[in-house]
């Protein structure tokens, strides 16, 4: 009788927490969730900061590497759309790990989205003040210091739309999504046919770059894909806006199905195209923003202040939806007391967890500092940045899609489509994230080891000081509860 009356003293006050500390239900519409989705991947700034890494890695492959990571990442999409059907959490995989799998290991995960986030704050921080320096002066572009700055003001920017309300949010990146993928759109239907028919200075195209051949070498193919999983990475911030959004059991799902097709479609045709049309040293020698130089091909004379204001568009907007991506995770953290409670608790005029976004804040601002001392060049420190970031979104993804596997196990053989989209396919999904993993370590530099490894290893520091508050609250959580008769 103590025990069951204790328990429910817990749920209640679970209740009450959640209740009290609650974000803006609604504030997202369908389709700004999936505009979400894709300013989270970041088109314009992906293809600027990583084809050339990419290409480095793959060669004539790069194509191919971003198909075959494609594909286990629509895995992955499948996993997260069914785990937000009976849990719309902000924390996400945070929740959905600790649920399906065990809450240690659901801790890590969100603890990996808390890290990648971050890092990311530099890798995306810094493009948007190189593009911006560019546009204005271009002799100083590749000025670290003033690149650094004029990044970090487009980073309080964005911090303020975040923190003003999650419909400040979604306005921002109507304004900056719309005119970015519409940039590219149109430079991608001009390029394709001057690609196959003037403008010829690189590789000759061929269809074998679809295939696996180029990509044949491991250590080939594992470089390759942590870099390919950067490029996608971002779209589950639909996932962490699931509290905040219209109909977010069904919608959030979706969205990042939809963002991930269309992000797909833009990677493959850019990275076709600069291998036709650009020679190795150009793509080389332009590595920090390949965009630019690919603009000035399709376009001469203006192309390339076009791309230009479509990269720092898209860095801008991806800024802001992976403040919304930590912000939420941490705000999750914190309302199940795993961290700190300040982080739980958000601002009863915005509905949006201030606190948690201000320590992002100051934290992303001091490692700007750090990489302006450690880092040689703007380029160097986004390569070990996406790097080290492939490996944390390999590792949560991973978990994510186990987790749904164990946690829906009794309904996977009920349907055939059920063993496809819920089994099948997540699990492939799963399996792959979790070979690049392991795969990538013994390769990389120490420098990103240290980064991507070393960092969510420091997770175990606050899981050890918080579990006693955090026992009832997060490490009490139920299993999840899938329906007898749920369908894909």
């Amino acid at each position: 009788m103590a025990q069951n009356s204790q328990e429910t003293d817990t749920s209640l006050q679970r209740a009450i927490d959640y209740q009290e500390h609650a974000l803006q239900a609604g504030g997202v519409s369908k389709a700004g969730s999936t505009l979400m989705a894709v300013a989270g991947s970041a088109p314009a700034y992906s293809i600027a900061a990583s084809t050339a890494l990419l290409i480095g890695a793959a060669g004539v492959g790069a194509p191919a590497a971003l198909l075959w990571c494609g594909i286990p990442m629509l895995g992955i999409a499948f996993a997260f759309s069914h785990l937000a059907r009976v849990d719309s959490h902000a924390g996400a995989s945070f929740s959905w790990v600790a649920r399906g799998l065990h809450p240690i290991l659901g801790f890590l995960a969100g603890w990996a989205v808390v890290i990648s986030a971050t890092i990311f704050m530099v890798a995306g921080a810094l493009p948007a003040g190189q593009m911006t320096v560019a546009l204005f002066a271009p002799d100083q572009a590749n000025n670290t210091l003033l690149v650094t700055l004029v990044g970090s003001i487009w980073f309080l920017v964005m911090a303020a739309a975040v923190i003003f309300g999650v419909h400040t949010t979604e306005r921002a990146q109507w304004i900056m999504s719309i005119i970015e993928v519409g940039i590219l759109v149109v430079f991608a239907a001009i390029a394709i046919p001057r690609a196959i028919t003037t403008y010829h200075h690189g590789e000759t195209f061929s269809w074998d770059w679809f295939g696996f051949g180029h990509l044949s070498s491991g250590g080939v193919f594992v470089a390759a894909a942590l870099i390919a999983a950067f490029y996608y990475w971002g779209w589950d911030v639909t996932a962490n806006l699931g509290e905040e959004t219209k109909n977010a059991h069904k919608t959030t799902g979706a969205a990042g199905i939809l963002g991930i097709v269309i992000v797909f479609i833009l990677f493959e045709i850019y990275t076709t195209t600069t291998l036709v049309m650009l020679p190795g040293k150009t793509i080389e020698a332009n590595s920090g923003n390949v965009l630019t130089v690919l603009g000035d091909a399709i376009m001469p004379g203006i192309g390339g202040k076009i791309l230009i204001v479509a990269v720092a568009l898209s860095t801008i907007a991806t800024l802001e939806t992976t403040l919304v991506q930590v912000s939420r995770t941490l705000f999750a953290m914190g309302r199940d007391r795993t961290i700190p409670f300040a982080f739980g608790r958000i601002n009863r005029k915005w509905k949006t967890p201030v606190f948690a976004t201000l320590v992002v804040v100051i934290v992303s601002l001091l490692l700007f500092v750090l990489a302006n001392v450690f880092g040689d060049s703007v380029g160097q420190i986004l390569g070990w940045a996406i790097s080290s970031i492939g490996l944390q979104i390999a590792f949560y993804y991973s978990l994510a899609g186990f987790a749904l596997i164990v946690g829906f196990r009794k309904v996977l053989f009920t349907s055939v489509k059920n063993f496809l989209l819920i089994g099948l396919w997540p699990f492939f999904g799963a399996v792959f994230m979790m070979y690049i993993f392991f795969a990538a370590i013994p390769n990389n530099e120490p420098v990103v080891n240290i980064l991507g490894l070393g960092l969510i290893v420091i997770g175990v520091i606050p899981l050890a000081i918080f579990y006693p508050k955090a026992k009832a609250a997060y490490f009490s959580r139920r299993p999840l509860e899938v329906p007898e008769d749920f369908s894909a």
